[in-house]
């Protein structure tokens, strides 16, 4: 609903999120073939499969021949005419197994966009090749890897409403089956803007939350986007993870060089890697790894002001937040760049911005502050220049908000203020 702004007027909300998650929530959708599990997490499974289908895995060139059975959702209507769509999703895939996830959005006018494909994901990666698919649009709309987007917000188009589906696959007369606990979407129509306020600081808080820095695995397994320089995600993804008690077995690791130290950096980074966008920054690839531990809940969302964030981390609950800058906009950086991630921990006394920053050259050189009104700039602006004078786009207030299925009250109320239920 639309917030009291500092002044006492009503601005209008820009953020909507939609989840469906509760045994309620699938029981709502249309099935083909599946059917709904209750318990401490809903979700749903294959039940008898709607039909065989081949798919050409084209990362590998392999076909194969799949059993696959469909959940669509009902139709949400954003409360936010949007300009943008970006879904997430929690599952788990056995050996045998995958999903695709799939948006239908609806116009102002009433028409529609194709049925946009926004990942085939599987949780390992023997069976296809995780991967988001480019080449998607119509005249008002396009995929960029993980984010439908209006191609002309100027010209008034808004997508109003949306139909996720949810695609699950598994190896002909097999009894495994995926599970989805979670799906859903974050839609925004976040104004064009080169600046944002820093909101009035609140008290101060730091989470102990484990730092690992990318740097230290430069050069390690350059197949998944040549190694570790380019792993701010998947490192930051860790972090959090291990924050709430997770962590992957030793078997899990196995696989991982032993020389190499801090082995589930590099875990991270090959199973949230996108073989398409050959890179492991894809959103929701890395929320949908962090829910592959137990009982953990993962989203790509949007935030509105540091208050929001603010607020979370008080709660107990560290933020994942996407921004880019030239290296003069952020004191103490040290860098520059086109997209980054960093896991947001703590506020000092003044207020200022308490990182971990995985573009750090060691582990002990993660732990960051940085000035509150550079950083409200830098991860909520829309719009940024580049060193050569161009208008690029920033991110409006991406976020990963990772949490617990047995989250304290205090917890569940910060989440259900940033619309996260």
């Amino acid at each position: 609903m639309p917030r009291p702004s500092a002044a006492g007027r009503q601005e209008p909300a820009t953020i909507d999120n939609r989840f469906w998650s509760t045994a309620s929530d699938w029981l709502q959708g249309r099935a083909s073939g599946v059917r709904v599990v209750a318990g401490s997490r809903p979700g749903v499974r294959i039940a008898a499969p709607a039909g065989v289908t081949e798919y050409t895995d084209p990362h590998t060139g392999t076909t194969a021949a799949w059993e696959y059975a469909t959940w669509t959702s009902p139709l949400h209507r954003s409360k936010v005419p949007a300009t943008e769509l970006i879904a997430s999703w929690n599952a788990r895939t056995p050996a045998g197994t995958w999903l695709q996830t799939e948006v239908e959005g609806v116009y102002a006018d009433g028409g529609r966009t194709p049925w946009y494909v926004l990942g085939r994901w599987a949780s390992g990666d023997q069976d296809i090749r995780r991967t988001s698919v480019d080449g998607q649009g119509d005249d008002r709309s396009s995929v960029w890897t993980d984010t439908v987007s209006v191609d002309d917000a100027a010209s008034g188009t808004r997508i109003v409403a949306y139909r996720l589906r949810l695609t699950l696959y598994r190896t002909p007369g097999s009894g495994a089956t995926p599970t989805v606990w979670r799906a859903g979407a974050m839609t925004s129509d976040v104004p064009d803007r080169f600046t944002a306020p820093a909101a009035r600081p609140g008290r101060a808080r730091e989470l102990a939350v484990p730092r690992y820095s990318q740097n230290t695995h430069v050069g390690q397994y350059p197949e998944y986007d040549n190694g570790g320089e380019a792993w701010c995600s998947p490192t930051s993804s860790q972090m959090i993870i291990e924050y709430w008690g997770r962590h992957p077995t030793a078997e899990d690791l196995a696989w991982v060089n032993p020389d190499y130290e801090d082995p589930q950096v590099c875990h991270a980074a090959r199973f949230t890697y996108d073989h398409q966008y050959e890179g492991c920054g894809n959103w929701p690839f890395n929320a949908a790894y962090a829910a592959t531990y137990d009982d953990v809940r993962a989203v790509v969302t949007r935030l509105g002001s540091l208050t929001d964030l603010h607020r979370l981390v008080t709660a107990g609950i560290p933020v994942i937040t996407s921004q880019s800058f030239l290296a003069e906009e952020l004191t103490g950086a040290g860098y520059g760049t086109s997209g980054h991630l960093m896991t947001v921990v703590g506020f000092t006394e003044d207020g200022d911005i308490i990182a971990n920053d995985p573009a750090s050259p060691s582990n002990e050189a993660v732990r960051r502050v940085y000035d509150r009104s550079q950083w409200s700039d830098i991860w909520l602006r829309t719009k940024r220049y580049g060193a050569d004078g161009r208008v690029l786009s920033g991110t409006g207030g991406v976020c990963y908000l990772y949490f617990p299925a047995d989250a304290s009250a205090a917890q569940r109320a910060a989440l259900a203020s940033v619309g996260i239920r």
